[in-house]
């Protein structure tokens, strides 16, 4: 197998893009580090036919939509179409038809790509008081709800430029998401499936204000958060079978101790199999697992207890008014005892996710010398 078969390709999911991607093509082509270039023209209509046969000209593949169908199924449709006519590529690198990519950070992206091959290369941007709000405000608060939420800890949680490992590509495949969603759930699944993420600094351009931006911040930020909600249906689940358990203890006459134990015992048995299968995704073997997971819950039972009845017995609460005040007070810690040690291990994490999460801190002057 010769070098040039395991080059990356390069994938631009289009929707009425700018002119400028054209240029950004043919210097892409030129320098001779893609086995590939395609793009795919996301249901752009008539008005961009001229754009798409120009890119044909200049060398690329041009798929397409018939419809608008979203960023995030461009994107499965080009790494399809490259998992399967380029199999021994070492990946592919994904950049915006907006103008903001240049095609020196692009090329940067593929050079680590191929030194990390088995790792998803993230473009980061710097955010500073010259970036339009709408970019600013989506990426800081994305950012910071991911890192509690998943652990992970990503500079910029949106940008286009990436390079995504051929191995990648299956898992993303299977995603449901379409919309600009995809970009965000791909963060998750390589969280997930302890695939190591690098960043790499590249240049920050906005052209005009980032009008030419087919992102709604209202509409796709709603999107982009929904992918979250998937992590507390399993607690909402739990919840209410811990809330109904104990409640029909109590109207029976059982006592509080009684009554607590039995409902944090059947949301138990719920929340370890759902958590564990479905919402952490755990490869730590059951006997680790369980036993950690037994000796939080009842430490955080315990809590639970005094709680309840110091508010209830001694400042006059509402049993039930004081049961979901506690437990809607423990719900964080609950959450990130589970992810980072019970389901995640911490151990782990430490040791893996310090040497997979790193970002490469690269002057130009030593991009200069890679190239």
């Amino acid at each position: 197998m010769d070098a040039a078969s395991t080059l990356p390709v390069a994938l631009i999911p289009a929707y009425k893009p700018e002119a400028s991607v054209v240029d950004t093509a043919r210097a892409l082509l030129a320098s001779g580090r893609f086995a590939a270039l395609v793009v795919v023209d996301d249901g752009s209509g008539p008005e961009y036919a001229a754009l798409f046969k120009a890119l044909e000209t200049a060398g690329a593949v041009v798929l397409r939509h018939f419809t608008n169908l979203g960023k995030g199924m461009a994107l499965r449709t080009g790494l399809n179409h490259a998992a399967c006519s380029f199999a021994h590529s070492v990946g592919v690198v994904t950049l915006d038809a907006d103008g903001q990519h240049l095609a020196d950070d692009v090329l940067a992206v593929a050079r680590q790509l191929a030194l990390s091959p088995s790792s998803l290369i993230l473009g980061r941007r710097d955010f500073d008081a010259a970036t339009p709000l709408r970019s600013r405000f989506g990426n800081v608060v994305t950012r910071h709800v991911m890192r509690w939420l998943t652990g992970l800890s990503v500079s910029d949680t949106q940008t286009g430029l990436r390079g995504i490992p051929l191995s990648f590509i299956p898992l993303l495949l299977r995603l449901n998401t379409r919309g600009y969603d995809f970009e965000l759930d791909m963060l998750i699944q390589a969280g997930e499936h302890h695939i190591p993420i690098v960043e790499i600094p590249i240049a920050t351009v906005y052209l005009e204000g980032n009008k030419s931006s087919h992102f709604n911040p209202l509409l796709d930020s709603m999107k982009i958060y929904l992918v979250f909600l998937r992590f507390n249906l399993s607690s909402l689940l739990t919840t209410a079978v811990d809330y109904t358990v104990f409640s029909l203890c109590l109207l029976t006459g059982l006592t509080l101790p009684l009554a607590m134990t039995l409902g944090r015992g059947c949301s138990w048995v719920v929340n370890y199999g759902v958590n564990r299968r479905f919402v952490f995704r755990s490869q730590n073997g059951y006997e680790r697992s369980i036993s950690l997971y037994l000796f939080f819950e009842i430490v955080m039972a315990v809590l639970s207890y005094i709680a309840i009845d110091v508010l209830s017995r001694y400042l006059s609460f509402n049993i039930y008014a004081a049961k979901i005040l506690v437990e809607t007070s423990l719900y964080l810690l609950t959450f990130t005892v589970q992810r980072e040690i019970v389901f995640g291990s911490a151990s782990e994490r430490s040791a893996g996710q310090s040497a997979e999460m790193f970002s490469l801190h690269l002057s130009p002057l030593q991009r200069e010398k890679d190239k």
